[in-house]
């Protein structure tokens, strides 16, 4: 019989954590979100000698006095789930940061098991650390491994299931100094009488409420033992304690690594040689800005002979089902609508592909940490700080994970303001728009006007939090603090898998919300506006003013004819609120060629829109209203539909102004003329 148990994975941010993850569950995994909150969680499968081990990826946390809400997580995972064993990633090159999260979950009594990652990187800087001796000091099993290559990944699963079978669980005991111990104790009495804290570890709680932990407060004030809980407390400076506590566990891991490691102080490592370049206060922009229109040039350059075979494929696909076919509406619900539409969709994959791609290089690499560290000034002159900015690098992909990731963000104001920012980001699904548009007007520059959209972006997000902070969110600056990890050489494995994983999101909503989206479109232009006296589906009324989606869209179309789109491009983006791929599949079905994306860019260049209004519309695509999608996220991580809608309202309104003057301005001086 197969014995089934649950293995969580902690540690803190940029252990390599995800690395051993993806080694030990392969493509057995999925993604999902936490019960209750959005943020993001990983859960994947692997059996190793007939145990069925589910295993968890908890968020990175440095440890169990939870700040972020992504740290409450992970705690409440392993105090509220209890997982049959812990494994904690560390990062061999930092032991002793890493090791104060291993005294806390030693203290909770749970089977535990150190995954000494990095090992190889710790070598290389000329560290050595004695394994066994480690093992020994710490009494729980210590396994080498090196996660980005899978190393020492069977050596774990092993210890796994030997541990898993062993009765003594971990009972380390950290004693501190006569005052705390004596709080500690009589804490320990009160709630050993109440059965309500039985589902806690005793100590460990006991020593939470000592350190002034919020979150575990609140939880005291439920049970009716609370009053002796505050007597004690209030005898107590949670301050005082907290850092009495976390005094003594450092001076207890300084002890065990004098006997246990080597650390060599005098090595410059290959991280640190290339900091002093990537990071340097002249260099670290320009760097970062000329890596980012790196990513955009190979991007639109590689992608172009995909692009070409799936048009081909699409093309050929939808005019087969319309010959196949034999009623006249149902053939042009299939090939002129569904077909065509996701086919308009589907062309754009293999950008977003290689985008996803480029960014899982940076990220799996180390450097966008060097990012948020570099764009820290930048950041600090609009009230936040570079722990704002990794939210924004991830909106490149999606800003609904983006908004998500907020949740890093300790401090209430600065989470509120980056939310409000993050759609400004131009993500994934803008792409095939800007693609579309910058190839049918700008030719060769079309990756160097790419990069400025993207550019543009951070910029009014960066411009808005300022005028945020200074008016409608006042409150104090916080401090940045952020670990700067070892740079890692990315394996093509892990960044196939990042950019798949991402991508699997955009082709979900090709074949869910953009489908019906599409075939949304394809009915309401298909049937006639009244009064025009057409027929259903009929070529005569077809994405003409005859039918009812030139009805509605002459109705809106004295809103946008101030920036020089006429009544197709107004409905466009009044579907792309859908989701914004729906853009190009809109203006192919009103420009009638469905999903033959050189038939559009040819009509566009011939006189159906002029270069300064498409410029006009990627500036008024970036900026304007999010997807649903994003709408939806944005009221449930403010709680609040004021913010929502100011966001929605805010962000339409700079659309419109900015797309407004670029094209009375430039159509005044000749621009692009």
């Amino acid at each position: 019989m197969t014995e089934k148990i649950t293995v969580a994975l902690a540690g803190n941010p940029n252990v390599g954590k995800t690395s051993i993850f993806n080694a030990i569950t392969g493509s057995k995994q999925h993604v999902g979100n936490w019960p209750g909150v959005t943020v993001e969680r990983k859960m994947g499968k692997r059996k190793h000698k007939d145990i069925e081990m589910q295993i968890v990826d908890l968020p990175g946390t440095y440890s169990l006095t939870a700040y972020s809400l992504d740290e409450i997580i992970a705690r409440d995972f392993i105090i509220e789930e209890k997982p049959d064993i812990v494994v904690q990633v560390i990062d061999a090159t930092n032991l002793e940061r890493n090791l104060y999260l291993t005294t806390q979950l030693m203290e909770l009594g749970t089977k535990l098991i150190i995954a000494l990652n990095m090992t190889d990187l710790a070598l290389a800087k000329g560290d050595s650390i004695e394994v066994q001796k480690m093992q020994e000091f710490l009494e729980v099993p210590v396994i080498s491994t090196i996660g980005s290559r899978g190393g020492g990944i069977e050596d774990l699963l092993d210890s796994i299931t030997e541990e898993i079978h062993r009765t003594r669980t971990n009972e380390n005991v950290f004693v501190y100094d006569g005052e705390i111990e004596k709080s500690a104790d009589e804490l320990g009495n009160v709630l050993a009488d109440d059965p309500y804290y039985s589902h806690y570890p005793s100590r460990w709680f006991s020593m939470k409420l000592l350190e002034g932990d919020e979150n575990i407060i609140k939880k005291a004030k439920e049970s009716g033992n609370y009053p002796q809980i505050r007597k004690i407390l209030q005898r107590t400076d949670a301050d005082s304690f907290e850092a009495k506590i976390a005094d003594q566990r450092y001076k207890t891991i300084q002890t065990m690594l004098r006997q246990v490691c080597n650390i060599n102080t005098d090595h410059l490592s290959g991280s640190d040689m290339v900091d002093r370049v990537v990071t340097n206060k002249y260099l670290g922009i320009p760097i970062f800005l000329s890596l980012m229109w790196a990513a955009f040039e190979v991007t639109f350059t590689f992608a172009t002979p995909f692009m070409n075979i799936i048009d081909i494929f699409f093309g050929w696909l939808a005019e087969t089902a319309s010959d196949v076919i034999t009623i006249s509406w149902l053939a042009s619900l299939v090939g002129d609508g569904m077909i065509a539409g996701v086919g308009s969709v589907l062309i754009f994959l293999p950008n977003i592909l290689l985008l996803f791609f480029m960014i899982s290089l940076m990220e799996d690499s180390g450097y966008m940490s060097r990012a948020a560290f570099i764009m820290d000034k930048v950041m600090s002159k609009i009230g936040l700080h570079g722990k704002s900015f990794i939210p924004l690098i991830m909106g490149f992909g999606c800003n609904v994970p983006a908004i998500m990731a907020t949740r890093t963000i300790e401090d209430s104001r600065d989470r509120l303001i980056t939310i409000l920012i993050a759609p400004f980001v131009s993500c994934g699904a803008r792409l095939p728009v800007y693609v579309l548009l910058a190839g049918a007007f700008f030719g060769r520059d079309a990756g160097i006007v790419i990069f400025g959209l993207y550019a543009l972006g951070i910029f009014v997000a960066l411009i808005s939090a300022k005028l945020m902070r200074s008016t409608i969110v006042k409150g104090e600056d916080t401090p940045f603090i952020m670990e700067l990890p070892s740079y890692k050489i990315p394996t093509l494995k892990g960044s196939i898998l990042h950019m798949w994983e991402r991508g699997k999101i955009y082709l979900k909503k090709a074949g869910g919300i953009i489908l019906i989206g599409v075939v949304g479109i394809w009915l309401l232009a298909s049937i006639p506006a009244p009064g025009s006296g057409g027929t259903f589906a009929s070529e005569e009324i077809y994405g003409t003013t005859d039918s009812m989606i030139g009805f509605i869209g002459q109705i809106i179309e004295p809103l946008v004819a101030p920036l020089g789109f006429d009544w197709k491009i107004a409905v466009a983006l009044m579907f792309g609120v859908v989701a914004k791929e729906i853009v190009v599949g809109s203006m192919g079905v009103l420009y009638g060629v469905g999903d033959n994306e050189d038939s559009l860019t040819e009509i566009l260049a011939a006189g159906a829109m002029t270069p300064l209004a498409g410029l006009g519309l990627m500036v008024f695509t970036l900026l304007y209203v999010p997807c649903f999608a994003c709408i939806g996220v944005i009221k449930r991580e403010t709680g609040s539909w004021k913010w929502t809608v100011f966001q929605l309202l805010y962000g339409t309104g700079l659309a419109w102004i900015f797309a407004f003057v670029l094209y009375q301005v430039g159509s005044r001086i000749g621009l692009f003329a």
